[in-house]
């Protein structure tokens, strides 16, 4: 028997896979816990619907994250630090003060999660890798100044 599984079920199938089962193993354990439901053609039809949905939405998160990454890309922030005399920082500028400065001088929401950096101990320009989505990654200038 064909089921749809609605549910991971483990060694047989992720969510939304067509898996072929024994009747029995189907009525009795899959079914009747709610783990997949039999592969009529208007549950094969469901699925469909349900895969084209899918991937009409990814799309459009991927058409905007694109969007984004080149606005980023053509952007520059300046963060200001405490420097001693020999031009060494007093801490770090770490993910969360370049976060809080994103938000502040160009308006955009950007988790610290979502920034791949070190911190920055030195003044100067330096690069900060942003991840907006599994395939859109893009490039933030960051100058850190002196206060």
């Amino acid at each position: 028997m064909e089921v749809i599984l609605l549910k991971d079920v483990k060694s047989l199938g992720k969510a939304d896979e067509i898996v072929n089962v024994s009747d029995g193993y189907a009525r009795n354990f899959l079914l009747h816990k709610g783990l997949g439901v039999e592969a009529t053609p208007k549950n094969l039809n469901d699925l469909k619907l349900k895969k084209q949905g899918e991937a009409k939405i990814a799309a459009e998160q991927l058409a905007e994250a694109q969007s984004l990454g080149t606005k980023i890309n053509a952007s520059e922030i300046t963060v200001k630090i405490k420097l001693g005399e020999n031009g060494r920082a007093f801490g770090a500028v770490s993910a969360k003060e370049v976060s809080e400065a994103i938000k502040n001088q160009l308006n955009l929401d950007i988790d610290k999660k979502k920034l791949i950096m070190n911190p920055f101990k030195d003044s100067g320009t330096f690069t900060v890798g942003v991840k907006l989505h599994p395939k859109v990654t893009a490039e933030l200038k960051c100058n850190v100044v002196s206060e």
